[in-house]
């Protein structure tokens, strides 16, 4: 099995602003995002002691962006955890299919963007860690 950090990229946007401010464009597949972006959403109002998330998925992969304050994201390969902080707008966390992620930690401004590389379907969602932990070992057997 992989290591976290193999799957796992930190991507950096390149800031396209002017003396007017900042400007930071992400766009599907070759301008940011490693995937076609088929859903936005975001998560705000949140506070230092919500976990979000809490689930892996079997096809969707996601780009998660903090574009205001910070918050923080476990992830997990059902064999080590690694935590990383997300702290810059320019700042991206991809995360391949069929890691399971927790976020948390969230500053009182936080907006935490997710690009996701498919549509919502709940039935691809594992939302039971001991679940999740069965279907990576099926997946490292094959």
């Amino acid at each position: 099995m992989k290591k976290i950090e193999e799957m796992v990229k930190i991507l950096e946007f390149p800031d396209l602003g002017d003396e007017r401010g900042n400007l930071v464009v992400v766009e599907g597949e070759g301008f940011g995002a490693p995937f076609d972006i088929k859903r936005v959403f975001y998560i705000y109002g949140s506070d230092s002691t919500v976990v979000r998330g809490q689930h892996a998925n079997r096809k969707t992969e996601f780009v998660l962006i903090n574009v205001a304050g910070s918050s923080k994201v476990k992830v997990n390969n059902g064999q080590e955890t690694v935590i990383y902080e997300l702290n810059r707008p320019r700042m991206g966390l991809y995360l391949p299919t069929m890691l399971w992620k927790d976020m948390y930690d969230f500053s009182s401004d936080s907006v935490l963007l997710v690009l996701a590389s498919e549509h919502y379907d709940g039935t691809e969602y594992i939302r039971d860690y001991e679940e999740y932990k069965k279907e990576v070992l099926k997946l490292k057997d094959e």
